[in-house]
């Protein structure tokens, strides 16, 4: 007898996530130095963290003997500071990612149905997958999440709805009106998760915490990745009702949000000049690249995050001919296939993939 045939038989039809390239695979398949590559394709922060989050993971490793905070004591009650909460209304997680499977540790069992949108972040339908659930994906017209349709899509075997806005990869966002008037519609044995990843690049997000307050079954996740520059360490967050809060935390490992993540999250949450900073530079770097699109005559939407959605017509033929001059974007799923997502770099970094993009053009004539 093999392992997989001791494997739990949902494993063996799991699919399985793939991240962006990363710049040393890049560097080692066309031969660049590593200095020579642009990596535009995780939606991170060209400019990285704040000198306060650096400075608090630096000393923080001075004690990296220690076993973390396990209940994150510290940075539980500054983030309830920050958005008016209690402190037993957080759950931190190994990247907001953590969280996300969380969910569908505590509330999903075969038969259960998980809604999210045809072209939304694929963690949902993974997630789904792996618990033995049933992801239901909804048609985006516009690429933008429909909430009528997602509303029709309900049934008494829906357990779990996610909303991402901003949404990735499509960068398009829905309203806090259309929001609220969604989670209120929704029947009592139905959980809503709205995904506020790219919420810091938006001059007013959508606030939950009155349906919050109203009782409703909300669950909203914020990520320290993006805006903050802290990816590398994995550290996100939830926050929800009490209820919501205490059966998360059941599920949550020991230790699973390390010492330096939780150092950096604090030094990070006491800079808003940077985050400000890094909102007005990524609106720039949007406006510089869409700019840019249109010089080309190369399709995009308008997008609310730190990317852009172009329509190149071959998205995964242009990823390849973008890697040969060292530039790393995102190539997306079969559903997807002309497009082509690109993150916002720095002004040096937008401009390169406009020239090498200019470049290609020869490649792909008439498509771009």
């Amino acid at each position: 007898m093999n392992l997989s045939q001791l494997a739990n038989p949902r494993i063996l039809d799991q699919p399985v996530y793939e991240p962006g390239k990363p710049i040393e695979e890049v560097a080692r398949e066309y031969g660049l130095h590593l200095d020579q590559i642009c990596k535009l394709a995780s939606n991170e922060n060209p400019w990285g963290a704040s000198k306060l989050a650096k400075e608090a993971a630096r000393t923080s490793l001075e004690k990296i003997h220690l076993y973390p905070d396990g209940s994150g004591h510290q940075l539980i009650n500054k983030l309830a500071s920050v958005h008016l909460l209690g402190s037993d209304q957080f759950v931190l997680g190994n990247g907001s990612n953590e969280i996300i499977e969380l969910l569908g540790h505590v509330f999903l069992q075969p038969g259960d149905e998980v809604l999210c949108g045809k072209h939304a972040f694929v963690v949902y339908k993974l997630v789904a997958l792996l618990m033995g659930a049933k992801p239901v994906e909804v048609e985006m017209p516009e690429l933008t999440h429909d909430l009528h349709k997602m509303r029709q899509a309900v049934n008494e075997h829906t357990k779990l709805i996610f909303l991402p806005s901003p949404n990735n990869p499509t960068g398009t966002a829905n309203t806090e009106e259309e929001i609220h008037a969604f989670v209120r519609s929704l029947p009592e044995h139905v959980i809503f998760c709205f995904d506020e990843a790219y919420a810091e690049y938006l001059d007013h997000p959508p606030d939950l915490r009155p349906l919050i307050e109203e009782g409703r079954k909300v669950i909203c996740l914020r990520t320290f990745s993006k805006i903050h520059g802290l990816a590398a360490l994995r550290i996100g967050y939830g926050y929800g009702a009490k209820e919501m809060i205490a059966l998360l935390q059941r599920a949550r490992q020991p230790f699973n949000v390390n010492a330096i993540a939780q150092a950096a999250a604090l030094g990070a949450l006491e800079d808003d000049i940077w985050v400000t900073q890094c909102r007005k530079r990524n609106a720039d770097g949007l406006e510089q690249l869409a700019n840019g699109l249109e010089a080309l005559e190369i399709e995009y939407l308008p997008s609310h995050a730190n990317f852009i959605l172009s329509k190149p017509g071959d998205g995964r033929g242009l990823f390849t001919e973008l890697q040969k001059q060292g530039i790393i974007t995102r190539a997306l799923g079969p559903s997807l296939a002309p497009y082509l997502r690109l993150s916002v770099g720095t002004e040096e970094e937008n401009h390169r993939l406009l020239t090498a993009l200019e470049k290609t053009r020869t490649v792909f004539g008439a498509q771009l």
